[in-house]
This record gives structure tokens, C-alpha cells and sequence, in this order.
């Protein structure tokens, strides 16, 4: 499987090409480094000082590594497609032999990094409902009153549990149509964008 790189990312990555190989195994560390602690700006004021070049670029290019490496890591991509996908960058062979060694050297970490990041959350096990409808009280002889009960069983791990929910057929309507619409902004290139870098 090939990573794709957009031309954004291409651009902050081509940075690298303009630094030494030692430079570009210190930018690997730093952006490992970011991953567990978190982004730290005196770290690109510094690197920038030394390197003569605007701290903006030296952000872009950590942090386009960092998105190589992740993503690489997270798809857990083999050597020959690393070197693949790294190809159409245009770097020379002893850069892009340093990056393949920088992405095997750290892939493990990183995943264990990025596992530690997703959020734990309980999840869909099963659903059961029920349709209730009253055609009549004392008070009021001829009615149609339907009342759909829901009971949601999540599983959070080892743990089991059942919430119990009622609703009237119109709510629940708009309740599908507001899922519905949340499930097509999912599959939006914006939101594929965010959920990749989520996980």
C-alpha cells in the first residue's frame, strides 16, 4: 500500500532536501519527541537560528515528517512501499535511505504512541426495540398514541451496558435523519482528512 501525500505535505517535506542527513535524523527525533510530549516552539526558534532559515519552515518540515512517519507507522507500510511513496518526492538516495531507516527505527513506537492517543470509548453491541401504541384512555376514548421504546446495549471493553430509551415516532425520525446526515459528512474528504490524522 502506497502512502499518498498531498502537495502541501510534498512542499513541507521538500525542506529536508536543503539540510544535511545528520540534521534530518535530529528533525526525526524531534518530531518522535512531539508525538509523546507535544509541539514545543523554542525547539524551531533554535534549529532555525542554527540552520539561517525562518522558523516556519523548520515547523513545516518536523511536521511534515511527523505526518510521514505516523501515517506510514499507522498503515504499517512495508520497506519497499515506503521507498515507493518517498520516491515521488524527488530526494536523493541517501535521503531517502535515511528516512526508510528513520520510519523502521521508530514504527513500533509510534504505534504504541498512537494507541495510547485513541480515545476509549464504548461501543455498539446490540439494539433491541419495542412498538407501543395506546388507542384509548379513560379520559379520551379514540387515540393513536405510539411510543417506540429503544433498550442500546454498549460494550465498553469487558463491561456490558444497557441503556433504556423512549421516544415518539417523530423524534426518532429526525433522530435517523440527523445520523444519516452526520454519516455523509463522515465520508467528506474534510472529515477523512481529520479522522486520518485522529487515529
Amino acid at each position: 500500500m502506497l502512502l499518498v501525500l498531498s502537495e502541501e505535505h510534498k512542499e513541507h517535506l521538500g525542506f529536508l532536501s536543503e539540510v544535511d542527513a545528520p540534521v534530518v535524523g535530529e528533525f526525526g527525533r524531534i518530531a518522535v519527541e512531539f508525538l509523546k510530549k507535544g509541539s514545543n516552539p523554542k525547539i524551531f526558534e533554535g534549529a532555525a537560528r542554527k540552520l539561517n532559515v525562518s522558523s516556519e519552515s523548520v515547523q513545516h518540515g518536523v511536521e511534515g515528517l511527523m505526518y510521514l512517519l505516523t501515517e506510514s507507522s499507522k498503515l504499517m507500510i512495508s520497506e519497499v512501499d515506503f521507498q515507493d511513496s518517498v520516491l515521488v518526492l524527488g530526494f536523493s538516495e541517501e535521503l531517502n535511505e535515511l528516512l526508510l531507516q528513520l520510519y523502521l527505527e521508530n514504527r513500533k513506537e509510534i504505534r504504541q504512541i498512537l494507541s495510547k492517543l485513541a480515545p476509549s470509548l464504548p461501543h455498539y453491541h446490540n439494539l433491541e426495540w419495542r412498538l407501543d401504541v395506546q388507542l384509548a384512555s379513560r379520559a379520551l376514548r379514540q387515540q393513536v398514541k405510539p411510543t417506540v421504546t429503544l433498550k442500546l446495549h454498549l460494550e465498553d471493553g469487558a463491561k456490558r451496558r444497557a441503556h433504556v430509551l423512549q421516544t415518539d415516532p417523530a423524534t426518532l425520525q429526525h433522530l435517523i435523519h440527523e445520523l444519516e446526515r452526520a454519516l455523509a459528512e463522515l465520508k467528506s474528504n474534510h472529515c477523512r482528512r481529520i479522522l486520518r490524522n485522529i487515529k
